[in-house]
């Protein structure tokens, strides 16, 4: 993982900290933060947020600035996964606002 990457999962470890049950594990080049055994977000290279989020939301989300369909390695991932850009949760409130997209999101 790269410094950005880290610097985002320092973050993600901040906001998600205070919540009983997340574990964090590295998976895929990606530092995984998860929730009852799921993805709940991934700090991967670059500084990329990775979440799923719930199939309703995904065509809105999808709109917002720097958000993107995930893809890992030369694979786009399916629905509902979604790479949000660095610049895109730069401050806080807009990496929360992700985290939570993805909270909405369960299983």
């Amino acid at each position: 993982m790269d410094a950005a990457g880290e610097e985002l999962a320092d973050r993600i470890r901040a906001i998600v900290a205070p919540a009983s049950g997340i574990e964090e594990r590295r998976m895929l080049g990606t530092r995984a933060f998860l929730l009852d055994g799921r993805i709940l977000a991934g700090a991967r290279p670059g500084g990329v947020l990775l979440v799923k989020v719930a199939a309703e939301d995904e065509a809105v989300l999808l709109l917002r600035d720097g958000a993107a369909r995930a893809v890992m390695g030369a694979r786009t991932m399916s629905s509902r996964w979604i790479d949000v850009a660095p610049l895109a949760i730069a401050d806080d409130d807009a990496l929360l606002f992700w985290i939570d997209a993805a909270r909405a999101g369960g299983d």
